[in-house]
């Protein structure tokens, strides 16, 4: 009898096991063909897409770590946090916390659940996430217990959970740049994670990015890699472009994912994404932030950058990646009086405006407003030019920096050859878009000698003169559209501030960007500030409040 009651004991147990296992599969698989022939009447080419789930990624392995916790964080406990985080900014969670009405914890537990949500269910998912820290719950509940001991200031990212661009170092997730290839690439954190992490901000996980950081194929779609699928812009899925290559980080900031998002730059990789999810990106001067540990197009032009839901939230995020690395050789310190962030008026502010882009009502309607708070506006027609060799400089900055980044990595490449030749062994799953730009690396045989005589100083002086107004009409900064002249500031290393500016018809996000001298960020984000409130622009994606 006692053996019996032990057998059914054990049928039981099983039975609840299994039955717990059902419980957790909140990531199904499903048949989208339907979809992908859907997706082929778009007439946008990039957005003709051969696939949206990746082949790699298994969220629910990703989740694992998270189940016990979140089991005991329900709906009503979601329900009950959210006006205390959803669109608010960094100082408003700080005095939440503060006031004993949150803790560090559950906004983390927050975080996670809200992913989950979204990205299990088949008519919502962005494919915003590639990995997730599975300490960061119980870094959280630390950060609880040091609260205690310690006074936080409401201008601080202590405790708050960032998503990292998956192209920067991190201990304890792989490093993967989208890229199979590197889908096992173990790292030590980049310069930028010691930053966050020495100034006690949380790192949630790594979020999803154009393949390569978008120097991989040609005319694929944005926001695609083979490790984290096709990232889906919210205002829009499937309809509008992320923009990229930062594309899971402006989708991740946009749907609050994460308190904020980092992303990197070349040309237009945090300006683009920013904009075409209605977020505040910051592409600072080349320098002013370490690039060092983070996978690499051109040493010549990267640098990464905070996006985030507001302008306060970027002050705060650019303070805590603030810092001199000696292995940067680009890398340089502020003044104090240069980290200057005051004065947030437009009144009396000299502004650059584009003659040709007042022909976009939304700009025009944007710079009358200014206009009416007392700024000078000095309309310029800088002339267009074809930054001859632009791409060059990204093909030997990236074959040379690229072998360096690798060389002391186990992950079986470390050449642009390796990676097509790896690549070639599975073009479906590993490359479905082709490696075109890869090969043309291989292919361009000019020397890095040449690049830096014929091409890198040619380009930067093009770049500068492009913007000449800036000094000859002494402007405090110009105004642009998105990312309509990310190719010039990148080759001048001028920073450039976007922030949400309005809808289309169609509810397409656009952008308001402003553009100044190198080192002028605390200045850009003081009257970004200013124009932030003068709009009121930014709402929330409609299926994802």
């Amino acid at each position: 009898m006692k053996n019996i009651i032990l057998l059914l004991s054990i049928f039981v147990l099983i039975g609840c096991k299994k039955e717990e296992e059902k419980e957790i599969q909140y990531f199904t698989k499903y048949d989208e063909t339907a979809e992908l022939k859907a997706q082929q009447e778009h007439e946008n080419p990039r957005m003709k897409f051969k696939l949206l789930r990746s082949k790699f990624l298994d969220m629910n392995e990703v989740f694992k770590p998270f189940q016990k916790d979140l089991k005991q964080f329900s709906e009503e406990n979601y329900k009950s946090l959210k006006p205390l985080i959803i669109e608010q900014s960094i100082p408003s969670i700080q005095q939440s916390i503060k006031e004993g009405k949150l803790t560090y914890e559950n906004l983390t537990l927050f975080y996670l659940y809200r992913i989950r949500k979204f990205e299990s269910d088949s008519t919502k998912y962005l494919n915003a996430i590639i990995s997730l820290n599975p300490k960061v719950i119980e870094e959280a509940k630390q950060k609880d217990k040091e609260l205690k001991q310690r006074t936080v200031a409401n201008e601080s990212v202590f405790g708050m959970p960032i998503l990292l661009k998956d192209n920067i170092n991190t201990e304890n997730l792989p490093t993967t740049a989208g890229a199979v290839a590197l889908k096992d690439n173990k790292t030590n954190n980049a310069f930028i994670t010691k930053q966050l992490k020495a100034n006690g901000a949380l790192i949630l996980g790594k979020v999803n990015l154009s393949e390569w950081a978008y120097y991989f194929c040609a005319g694929c779609p944005l926001g695609y890699s083979a490790i984290g699928g096709q990232t889906l812009n919210p205002y829009g899925r499937k309809i509008f472009e992320t923009g990229g290559s930062s594309s899971g980080s402006g989708v991740a900031t946009a749907v609050n994912y994460a308190v904020a998002t980092i992303g990197t730059e070349t040309a237009g990789s945090i300006t683009s994404p920013s904009s075409q999810n209605s977020v505040v990106g910051l592409k600072p001067t080349i320098g002013l932030l370490s690039r060092s540990g983070i996978v690499p197009i051109s040493s010549t032009l990267d640098t990464p950058g905070p996006m985030t839901k507001n302008v306060i939230d970027n002050y705060i995020l650019l303070q805590a990646l603030l810092g001199k690395d000696a292995s940067d050789e680009k890398s340089f310190a502020l003044s104090e009086n240069e980290k200057q962030f005051q004065n947030q008026s437009l009144e009396g502010k000299r502004l650059g405006v584009f003659k040709a882009l007042l022909a976009d009502s939304i700009y025009k309607r944007t710079v009358e407003k200014i206009k009416n708070t007392g700024a000078v506006l000095v309309e310029i027609s800088p002339k267009q030019t074809s930054l001859e060799g632009f791409l060059t400089l990204l093909n030997i900055d990236m074959k040379h920096d690229l072998p360096i980044y690798l060389k002391d990595k186990n992950v079986g490449v470390r050449y642009v050859k390796d990676v097509i030749a790896f690549n070639k062994k599975d073009t479906v799953k590993r490359a479905p878009y082709g490696q075109q730009l890869f090969e043309g690396i291989v292919k361009d045989s000019t020397s890095l000698k040449e690049v830096v005589a014929l091409i890198t100083d040619p380009l930067n002086s093009e770049g500068r003169m492009y913007f000449k107004s800036l000094k000859e009409e002494n402007l405090d900064a110009i105004l642009s559209i998105n990312n309509f002249h990310s190719a010039y500031s990148a080759v001048a290393e001028y920073p450039n501030l976007t922030i949400p500016m309005g809808y289309k018809e169609t509810g397409e996000p656009i952008s308001l960007t402003f553009i100044g001298l190198p080192k002028t960020e605390f200045k850009l984000l003081s009257l970004g500030m200013a124009f932030e409130k003068l709009s009121k622009a930014r709402k929330l994606p409609k299926d994802y409040e």
